[in-house]
C-alpha cells in the first residue's frame, strides 16, 4: 500500500485587516475551520510579520492522490467562500511514498 501526502500552499491578501492582531484573528479562525471540517493539518508558514498578506500551508495523508488533491481544492474553495480574503496563489502538490 502506497502513502501520499498532498499538500497546499496558500497565499492570501486579507484587505479588510488594520493590524497584525485583526489579521491573527482572520488567520486563526481559517486554521481552525479547516482543521475540523477537513480534517488536514495546517498552519501559517510565513508572512507572519505583515499585517496585508498571509501564508497558510497544509497537508494531509490519504493512499489516494485524487482524494488528497479533491480535499485540498474544496479547502481552498472554503477560503474564497468563508473568509473576507483574496487569494494570491494556491499550490496543490502531492508525493508519494511507499
Amino acid at each position: 500500500m502506497d502513502m501520499v501526502v498532498s499538500m497546499l500552499l496558500l497565499i492570501v491578501e486579507l484587505p479588510e485587516t488594520t493590524s497584525i492582531k485583526d489579521k491573527r484573528t482572520v488567520v486563526s479562525s481559517m486554521k481552525t475551520r479547516l482543521q475540523r471540517k477537513f480534517r488536514i493539518s495546517c498552519a501559517e508558514v510565513d508572512l507572519q510579520d505583515s499585517r496585508g498578506f498571509a501564508e497558510i500551508g497544509a497537508a494531509i495523508v490519504s493512499n489516494s492522490r485524487t482524494f488528497g488533491e479533491k480535499v485540498l481544492n474544496e479547502a481552498v474553495r472554503f477560503v474564497e467562500d468563508s473568509f473576507p480574503v483574496n487569494i494570491h496563489e494556491a499550490q496543490i502538490h502531492s508525493e508519494f511514498y511507499d
